[in-house]
């Protein structure tokens, strides 16, 4: 498989490591920034052997399908680093636009495809996980050192998962790992940019809301070992998903799975 940045990605001087296969794209991302390397450096394979997700879930990612991690040195505290994970979801979204095109045209507009972004982490396409995000960050010479590692089932999806799971190939898009990979580094560079350190989170929170799964709808949120149920109303400045319970409690979730409905409908345990 052969990958190369789009243009926009070239011109904001964005360099490229790819790889014919790698363990993890994270790991590699972070034991560089260890060496010295401070970015901005992609870092991307078409099959990845020890992927792993939030919570070190593993992340099953066989030849064909899309393993890729940015790496960049941020002048910002962690938590503001931590929402860098929603630029990374817009890029997703707009990179799977991008390659849907054909598909869409095709298919008059209508049929399977439709992208939105599921809190904190990752891109469903018609309810089911097409993609998925994980921010990793360690301060390194002074510098915060972050990998965000997306990736993307493009020619298969794992069976048997928590969550339904999907591939572009299921959907009926014929576009390649290195198709994505191009279409992606070029939207990093666009939300990169909106975000800028942080200071443009509030643009990009309205763009992750308008295109959030679920917005205005019953959730049940798996967070320290306890349900929380309620209706999803949005996420605040920081990135937490705000939760309006029957009661009119408004709940703010750091971390934790997101399930649409209430626990007993959804299966959450």
């Amino acid at each position: 498989m052969t990958f190369a940045l789009g243009p926009r990605a070239r011109a904001q001087n964005y360099r490229l490591a790819a790889f014919d296969s790698i363990g993890s794209t994270n790991a590699e991302a972070l034991a560089l920034a260890r060496a010295g390397e401070r970015g901005p450096l992609w870092l991307v394979t078409d099959q990845q052997t020890a992927g792993r997700g939030r919570r070190q879930r593993a992340w099953v990612s066989p030849r064909g399908n899309l393993a890729a991690t940015i790496l960049e040195t941020v002048d910002v505290q962690p938590p503001v680093a931590a929402t860098l994970g929603f630029a990374a979801g817009l890029a997703l979204e707009a990179a799977l636009q991008a390659v849907s095109v054909e598909y869409r045209m095709r298919s008059g507009g209508a049929g399977k495809g439709e992208f939105l972004l599921k809190w904190p982490n990752d891109v469903l396409a018609d309810g089911e996980k097409l993609s998925g995000i994980l921010l990793e960050a360690e301060t390194i010479g002074g510098g915060l050192s972050v990998a965000v590692g997306m990736g993307t089932n493009v020619v298969s999806a794992p069976e048997g998962t928590p969550y339904p799971a999907t591939s572009l190939a299921a959907l009926g898009i014929t576009a390649s790992a290195g198709d994505l990979f191009m279409a992606l580094s070029d939207s990093w560079a666009e939300f990169r940019g909106i975000w800028d350190n942080g200071k443009g989170f509030s643009e990009i929170r309205r763009l992750w809301l308008e295109r959030a799964a679920g917005l205005g709808e019953a959730v049940s949120i798996q967070s320290n070992g306890a349900p929380v149920e309620g209706i999803f109303e949005t996420i605040d400045d920081t990135g937490c998903l705000i939760v309006a319970g029957r009661d009119g409690k408004r709940t703010a979730i750091a971390a934790g799975d997101v399930h649409f409905g209430s626990a007993k409908s959804s299966g959450a345990t």
